[in-house]
């Protein structure tokens, strides 16, 4: 049995790769054919949100390569200190001025104690994901991208990832990549682990850009 505050770690994710694979003939066909997937992992806290700020809409190597040059100028990586690094040097690193002002306007309200990252480990995911989102710059990919890979929560599901809409596509043998909608109908009867089937999904998919490498 798992509960919505259950982190996926190297303990619960055998018991549900075993679970998704006896609810879905593609599931294990996955696992059969590439092995179980990566945890994913991250630690929860601000240096997690900024790295997922900068992956979004970027690929994952430039936003890696961003985030190590951000590090190199400040780090241990804290609102504070994040604070007090310059625009230009921000835009060198690899920082838009979009992202930018979501970095610093993340920071400020940590520092303002309006936003407890800390605490979050113990908040269920309805109220994590809503003070995320009521942050300027984190949709609901940032959100889900957080909960599942940093906070690692069992059931979160990131419709609106495209590599997993991709994925989806190819081993559910649809037509066109699916909406959020249909992504959403899919994942159902995965629950409540559909964030291990999001990980087998990755896999499956960045498994496949390899092999045609």
């Amino acid at each position: 049995m798992t509960t919505a505050l259950t982190p996926v770690d190297e303990s619960t994710l055998p018991h549900a790769l075993t679970a998704l694979a006896a609810m879905d003939a593609d599931l294990a066909g996955i696992l059969a054919l590439h092995g179980p997937p990566p945890l994913w992992a991250r630690e929860p806290g601000f240096p997690t949100l900024i790295h997922i700020i900068l992956e979004q809409q970027v690929s994952l190597a430039s936003a890696r390569a961003a985030f190590d040059r951000l590090l190199a100028v400040a780090a241990p990586l804290t609102p504070e200190r994040f604070l007090v690094v310059d625009d230009a040097t921000l835009r060198t690193i690899g920082f838009s001025r979009q992202k930018s002002g979501y970095a610093r306007h993340l920071a400020r309200v940590i520092l303002e104690g309006k936003l407890d990252v800390d605490n979050m480990i113990n908040q269920d995911d309805r109220i994590v994901r809503t003070s995320l989102l009521a942050l300027k710059g984190i949709g609901p990919w940032t959100a889900d991208i957080y909960l599942l890979m940093a906070l690692r929560r069992p059931d979160i599901w990131p419709t609106g990832d495209l590599a997993l809409q991709v994925a989806m596509q190819r081993v559910k043998r649809l037509p066109q990549r699916p909406t959020s909608t249909q992504m959403e109908e899919l994942a159902e009867p995965w629950r409540p682990w559909r964030a291990v089937a999001a990980r087998l999904l990755w896999h499956h998919y960045l498994s496949a850009r390899a092999n045609k490498k």
